[in-house]
């Protein structure tokens, strides 16, 4: 244990104080980082300048999945035999968004507040501002400035917001971004949505399920430019048959809200058309938290990611004291991945308190490595999309050789059970060399819960010679497992 850890130092002016480790940032993230240093012993405080959870427990994974999931609960049902006919109604919205409040816990944080009292983890309200060597300035929301001092560590997990495009007026249009987007009082008539990313694709596909009229439009010729091409061809294809518009290869050049009692919005394309609509999100992708956070302060530029190395230590500033995790650091917009590197991260704070020496292998206790070669995500669109390690297109950019199965998820058993009309694909990435699996997509209803035992694959680096006695249970969609390595196996005799 640390024994200057134990009791907090109040300097004469009661407003300066001394903990061993300042978090900026609450969300979970932060929460997780603040939870390990807190656990080793080390004096913990966490600073916050909105709702304690963050981003994802109110204005993203939390809320979001709460608006997909009746969405693709209700889709799944319409086509199933015995069921779809019974369906004489359309999605109750009002029901769906109350659902999604209490998701939510109605923005209001008073239970994440108890939580971080229960781990001993010391809170405080306001903007936090880095303004030297192991010192934070924080703006309270009654006036006075609490000057923090770490003996160890401050670590910045503040996250990201929505990355604007630069539209001319935009501020007058007003326009969602994903906060909007999930927290939405009532459902438009029209959505347009820029973008082809996760963001665009789930919220697109929620809010179409709810009763917009949705106009997706994208730069890009495709959506979700970095899956697997077959996966967003049949995201693609389930938009289009439940009434959105998809315009690829295009993007708003202006846009303008007309105002009075129409207030529409009014968007003119590249192509000379125009497109009206009650309300635009803006779905082009993310920025970092750190223009006000006083990077300056310690010789790093405000408003910029900050790079880590795999101890997610910020290596430009010396003594090791300054640490990046999150989506701060762009190394996986992922709240799983966050928390990952915030298990890594306290572990890393913990010993170097203790004064001892780092392991540097990869896969150690003080190695971020899944980052880089194993990072899971599933996009919750109809059909779902769930992937991990490296889609084809980017082993090829990478030089490696790999080799490519595929196999259609419809044509195993378990996945007709699941729905009689069962539309899906899944593909795996495999290291020839090694016989390893490098990456694993898979495309249809139900297969996010197939992901796992995917990761684990790539993680643990299984041989495909010891996966053939991973027996799946039949009949699941797991199967499609033992297809995979069938086909992969037929090819090379």
């Amino acid at each position: 244990m640390f024994d200057s850890a134990r009791d907090e130092i109040e300097m004469s002016d009661n407003l300066s104080r001394i903990y061993d480790v300042v978090v900026i940032g609450a969300g979970p993230v932060g929460e997780n980082v603040a939870d390990r240093t807190s656990a080793a012993g080390l004096r913990t405080v966490i600073v916050e300048s909105e709702l304690v959870g963050g981003e994802c427990s109110y204005w993203a994974c939390e809320p979001s999945k709460a608006l997909l999931r009746p969405a693709l609960l209700y889709a799944e049902a319409a086509r199933m035999p015995g069921v779809g006919a019974a369906l004489t109604r359309p999605i109750d919205a009002d029901a769906v968004l109350a659902y999604r409040d209490r998701m939510s816990a109605d923005w209001d944080d008073r239970h994440q507040v108890a939580w971080l009292k229960s781990a001993g983890i010391t809170l405080f309200r306001g903007h936090g501002r880095i303004t030297g060597e192991r010192r934070v300035a924080v703006e309270t929301p009654d006036g006075p400035v609490v000057q923090l001092t770490a003996r160890y560590a401050v670590v910045v997990c503040t996250g990201t917001r929505a990355a604007l495009p630069p539209l001319p007026g935009l501020d007058s249009v007003r326009p969602w971004t994903s906060r909007e987007a999930t927290s939405a009082r009532a459902v438009p008539a029209r959505l347009a949505v820029l973008g082809a990313g996760v963001v665009a694709t789930e919220m697109a596909t929620a809010w179409q399920a709810l009763g917009s009229r949705v106009t997706l439009i994208a730069r890009e010729n495709r959506l979700l430019p970095r899956a697997e091409r077959f996966a967003a061809e049949l995201v693609a294809e389930r938009l289009r048959g439940a009434g959105a518009e998809l315009r690829f290869g295009t993007t708003i050049t202006h846009a303008e809200r007309a105002g009075g009692p129409d207030d529409t919005v009014h968007l003119t394309l590249t192509d000379g058309s125009r497109i009206i609509a009650d309300e635009l999100l803006l779905a082009t992708g993310r920025d970092p938290r750190t223009e006000d956070i006083g990077l300056d302060s310690v010789g790093l530029v405000s408003g910029q990611w900050l790079d880590t190395d795999d101890t997610f230590t910020v290596p430009t500033v010396a003594g090791a004291w300054l640490y990046a995790v999150g989506d701060v650091n762009r190394r996986g917009l992922l709240t799983h991945q966050g928390k990952y590197q915030a298990r890594i991260a306290g572990a890393v704070i913990a010993d170097r308190a203790r004064g001892r020496a780092l392991d540097p292998e990869p896969w150690g206790r003080h190695r971020g490595t899944a980052d880089l070669v194993a990072a899971p995500q599933v996009v919750f669109t109809d059909p779902e999309v769930a992937a991990v390690g490296l889609t084809t297109e980017e082993a090829e950019q990478a030089g490696r050789p790999v080799d490519v199965v595929d196999y259609d998820i419809g044509g195993v058993a378990g996945a007709l059970q699941y729905l009689p009309e069962y539309r899906g694909r899944a593909r795996i990435v495999i290291d020839p060399d090694r016989h390893v699996i490098i990456g694993a997509t898979f495309a249809g209803p139900g297969v996010a819960e197939l992901l796992h035992s995917a990761t684990v694959a790539i993680v643990a680096e299984i041989p495909i010679h010891r996966l053939w006695h991973a027996v799946p249970s039949f009949p699941t969609i797991s199967e499609i497992w033992l297809r995979l390595l069938e086909t992969y196996r037929d090819r090379r005799r």
